[in-house]
């Protein structure tokens, strides 16, 4: 069995040996960009793990997975634009380094790439791999939807959030972790187990990055802190400080979600201290684990055996605890 780091190795390498040659150089030149920006790789990792746990020769499927993480990458390219983000990954988003029509039609063209990437497989496997990732990238947008129309309110509920997250972050996990299956020839009850394990460990993956956001270390995490608080973004953290607010506390609150003209700084010092009061990074914490643990009990019913899956409960711990 391959570990992560090998893997996520071989994943770089490939990524780094892809030249976008053509013309115009323009369209390519930001693709290239966007990918040699590094990341987790946490998808096409978990596609390729997935795979491994029922054949050996991960290199016959690694160009699908890369498909998977040019993906990934279009939809933060996008994400970054109509979140008008100014850093990703320590380094200045597409739109900042170009502009914003570049960052749109390079996008388009990602996309594209990931589809012939993860055509790149056996014809026997071709349609269910193609019909599980459409059917990801088409909820990911539905979740990028609701993530927007959150914006307008201050209403948003607990199951609500849940709902946009598993949309937008977690079912391309699950996707990947669905898609190294299918091309493993893994049973149908082991390939809806790595799924709903890929949910599940991805909600508790946006609950951190969540969390990270307001109490990450700045030097490692790759962004600014507190971008989240400064757009109003209804993160489960805002969503369960509203809901459990007392009066004054709520009133002040409100009332940093209404100014239009403040100090970021002073901004996010008022709401985390209000997180503070309120308690809602134990909250989060807790329900990260609620979901953590179901996705631990998806993995332990793979019928494969058990020290064959210590790999992917490593990855699952470390997305859990990271700090980036």
């Amino acid at each position: 069995m391959y570990t992560s780091p090998q893997l996520l190795e071989q994943i770089n390498n490939y990524i780094s040996a892809l030249s976008y040659t053509h013309s115009p150089q323009s369209l390519y030149a930001p693709v290239d960009y966007v990918l040699s920006l590094g990341g987790k790789r946490v998808r096409p990792v978990l596609m390729l793990m997935a795979y491994n746990l029922y054949k050996e020769n991960v290199a016959e499927v690694l160009l699908p997975a890369i498909g998977l993480e040019t993906y990934h990458n279009f939809t933060l390219l996008h994400d970054d634009l109509m979140d008008k983000a100014d850093m990703r990954r320590g380094k200045p988003t597409v739109h900042k380094v170009w502009d914003d029509n570049t960052a749109i039609l390079s996008g388009d063209a990602m996309l594209v790439l990931a589809y012939r990437f993860i055509s790149d497989c056996s014809p026997v496997y071709l349609k269910e791999v193609l019909d599980t990732f459409t059917q990801a990238a088409l909820e990911v947008c539905e979740g990028q939807q609701f993530d927007m129309d959150f914006e307008q309110r201050n209403n948003v509920t607990e199951q609500e959030y849940i709902d946009m997250i598993r949309l937008k972050t977690s079912v391309l996990l699950a996707a990947g972790l669905k898609m190294g299956a299918i091309l493993g020839d893994a049973s149908a009850e082991d390939t809806q187990y790595l799924y709903d394990f890929g949910v599940h460990i991805g909600i508790a993956f946006q609950l951190k990055d969540d969390l990270l956001d307001v109490y990450g270390d700045p030097s490692v995490f790759g962004k600014n802190l507190g971008g989240d608080i400064l757009s109003n973004k209804k993160t489960y953290l805002l969503i369960k400080a509203l809901e459990n607010a007392d009066e004054k506390q709520a009133t002040e609150l409100t009332s940093w979600l209404e100014k239009e003209d403040f100090d970021p700084q002073e901004k996010i010092k008022a709401v985390t201290e209000l997180y503070n009061q309120i308690g809602v990074r134990l909250v989060c914490e807790s329900k990260m684990r609620e979901f953590y643990t179901k996705g631990l009990e998806n993995l332990s019913l793979i019928s494969v055996a058990e020290e064959n899956k210590r790999e992917l409960r490593a990855l699952a711990e470390h997305l859990m605890y990271r700090e980036m």
